[in-house]
């Protein structure tokens, strides 16, 4: 109903209604530009945690984060949780974990938002980098669950961490008090026919978990480990093994393993094509995909970039997701020669070579897609100013890549992919490419990947993560001191305590 207003005469009269004002067209928002935030760590002990702010042109701007002694030895692998449910006027938050060969693994907060503040030296001749300082990363602690080398970390969600080391166990820790729930304990491996160069003990064998991977139903679990040519899978609701899948010798001599090569896997990961769910065994030299049936799909053998050698060594691999409609997945893996090779191991993408006669045919081999070269291309001035604090190359041969992290940007037609790329040699290189350039298409593959920038840590990159970090905080102060609160799956409202 209308308001009323009384007259002087003693009559009321409605007040006419306020008609709307001329509509006015919002312009769109300008499309903020990217930041990536990228944690390396390095044989120096150092952690190393920068920016990468990628401009709508593609001009790249690096600004370290925070560079420290994170270990007393060296840091071999590195784990990033999702981010904290939104909760008005906090900030979301990362949690990060970091393991090492001194048998500890070291927890910290990261900001998932971008920096508020990015300061630049004053003296630009004793650094030309920017500095974006965070005040809200912050250290929780450090956990002692194992008694030897940390190998693997992994966040299956906000509420619970696995980690694997050296002592054969894969510990199950609960992020919201850090309590160890539970530890799946492998067998230590006979030592049977040790290779050449074993850096076992006098009167032991080699043991440990080299790597392991989660099924997305968090229900299942694959793992391999040093000195064993098998895989083994276990339950995660009950914690206990469900089987063991032994390699055959003409499976390793599929993928260059022989007799005097251990035959162990290095690395494993899951992942799927339109047929189905799949999962890889990565070795030294190759890799072999099996079905969820547990048989041999195809076999997998980069070829070195120089023709004169024969095999390649595989550091890294993961399965990145081409189409989401088909749930197409392509197979990246990195190599010894500094490259990122992309993989198909659909079905119609196989080719089997000739049998010979008197053998059985070989396994399929995967379809090589697409190349990322990570070779070095014109030097800019601080990559010259830089090569004398650079380990010299040997040769004149491109440094390895030891690990690469692949992030997704934007949707529908307009995404894109930003691959994170760390060599040995201290680089980390940051590429663009489009899903489109990963899809099958012809016989032969073809280089992909814009080089966007390469920034110089000074240090021997082993491992790195990266993520793509939210919008900035606005709804405070800019400074959130609150204390850690839980981050269970039901809710982050659990009490603060801090890891020990």
């Amino acid at each position: 109903m209308a308001k009323r207003k009384r007259n002087t005469n003693g009559e009321s009269a409605t007040v006419p209604p306020v008609t709307p004002s001329k509509k006015i067209k919002s312009t769109p928002k300008p499309e903020a530009p990217t930041t990536v935030q990228i944690i390396a760590g390095s044989y120096d002990r150092i952690l190393h945690g920068l920016t990468a702010t990628i401009s709508l042109k593609d001009d790249v701007e690096f600004a370290d984060t925070f560079l420290f002694n994170a270990h007393t030895s060296a840091i071999r692998c590195l784990a990033l949780s999702p981010p904290s449910a939104p909760v008005p006027k906090q900030t979301q938050k990362v949690i990060l974990a970091t393991g090492s060969t001194d048998e500890r693994i070291n927890l910290y907060h990261l900001s998932a938002h971008v920096p508020s503040h990015v300061t630049v030296p004053a003296i630009a001749a004793l650094s030309t980098k920017a500095v974006a300082e965070n005040p809200q990363n912050k250290e929780l602690g450090s956990l002692l669950h194992h008694a030897s080398s940390v190998t693997g970390l992994y966040f299956p969600n906000r509420s619970k961490l696995l980690s694997s080391a050296e002592d054969n166990t894969i510990a199950v820790t609960r992020t919201r008090d850090w309590s160890l729930l539970s530890t799946i304990k492998a067998p230590v491996p006979k030592s049977m026919g040790r290779p050449s160069g074993d850096t076992a003990p006098l009167g032991g064998a080699p043991s440990g978990v080299n790597d392991f991977a989660v099924h997305p139903s968090m229900k299942l679990m694959i793992s391999v480990g040093k000195g064993e040519k098998c895989m083994r899978l276990w339950n995660l609701v009950t914690g206990k093994k469900a089987g063991v899948l032994s390699f055959e010798r003409d499976m390793l001599s599929e993928v260059g393993e022989g007799r005097y090569t251990s035959g162990e896997g290095r690395k494993v990961a899951w992942g799927a094509t339109d047929v189905g769910e799949e999962f890889c065994v990565a070795f030294d030299k190759g890799a072999l995909v099996f079905g969820m049936d547990s048989k041999p799909k195809c076999k997998i053998v980069p070829q070195p970039r120089e023709k004169g050698q024969r095999w390649t060594k595989i550091h890294q691999m993961c399965y990145l997701q081409v189409e989401e409609k088909g749930d197409i997945q392509v197979l990246a893996v990195s190599t010894e020669d500094g490259r990122i090779l992309f993989y198909s191991t659909r079905p119609g993408d196989l080719t089997t070579a000739a049998t010979e006669k008197g053998k059985e045919p070989p396994l399929p081999a995967a379809k090589l897609v697409a190349i990322l070269d990570g070779k070095d291309t014109e030097k800019s001035e601080e990559e010259k100013n830089a090569d004398k604090k650079q380990p010299a190359k040997i040769d004149g041969k491109t440094p390895r890549i030891k690990d690469f992290q692949a992030l997704k940007v934007g949707e529908g037609s307009s995404q894109y992919i930003i691959i994170v790329a760390g060599r040995s040699d201290g680089a980390i290189k940051l590429f663009k490419l489009s899903t489109s350039e990963l899809v099958s298409k012809g016989k032969e593959a073809r280089v992909v990947g814009k080089l966007l920038g390469t920034v110089l840590t000074g240090n021997r990159v082993t491992c790195l993560k990266a993520f793509v970090m939210l919008p900035r905080f606005e709804g405070g102060d800019g400074d959130d001191y609150e204390s850690f609160e839980g981050i269970s799956d039901e809710g982050d409202s659990s009490s603060s305590s801090d890891s020990e």
